[in-house]
């Protein structure tokens, strides 16, 4: 990557439902950066035909459905990661998870090394966003309950796997948001998509 305003960007939508705010936002992250230069795929988790159980644990491989060998490929093309999704429970979609447990396997995302504790972290070099919609203020999901979906897709798994650095972008009150609302956080998203952040 030689110009930063030809960023490969990858923006992964967790939310199961199109007709969901988070789509909204992930096309307009995706429209101000396509405008400003950057190459934007995306994936659309609800939309790929997978298993998203990870049956065996860690004890047995499973083969990877085409769709998933696909957002593979995406991710090691992208050099900056955008993550949309919506908290519910504390947590991430089930879909959403089930993407990331059958995809950031050992081998592909990251790899312990022999007779050791520490691990070679196979997506470095990228960067992160993450775009998450919640129903309460955000400070309250951080002071009260420790932001737990944040903790595990920011510090568990994509620095986990040599991400760095990982920013989030809280939206929400979502449940009591007027027109006007969502459009300004469409704005900052956008403002976000411009500026490849």
């Amino acid at each position: 990557m030689t110009n930063s305003n030809k960023k490969n960007i990858l923006i992964i939508n967790g939310h199961p439902n199109r007709d969901s705010f988070n789509f909204a936002l992930a096309n307009a992250y995706k429209e101000a950066a396509i405008q400003k230069g950057a190459s934007v795929a995306e994936i659309n988790i609800a939309d790929l035909h997978f298993n998203p159980n990870l049956q065996f644990g860690y004890t047995k491989r499973m083969d990877l459905q085409p769709d998933l060998l696909e957002s593979l490929e995406k991710i090691r093309w992208a050099d900056h990661l955008v993550w949309v999704h919506p908290v519910w429970w504390g947590g991430l979609p089930a879909i959403m998870k089930g993407f990331i447990d059958r995809l950031f396997l050992p081998g592909l995302t990251y790899k312990y090394k022999d007779n050791s504790l520490w691990w070679d972290k196979l997506l470095t070099g990228k960067t992160a966003r993450i775009i998450t919609t919640i129903d309460q203020p955000a400070w309250y999901y951080c002071f009260v309950y420790g932001n737990p979906s944040i903790n595990q897709l920011k510090k568990s798994t994509l620095e986990f796997c040599g991400i760095k650095p990982v920013k989030v972008t809280p939206i929400g009150i979502i449940k009591t948001a007027d027109n006007e609302k969502r459009k300004q956080w469409l704005n900052k998203v956008a403002q976000l998509g411009s500026k490849h952040l």
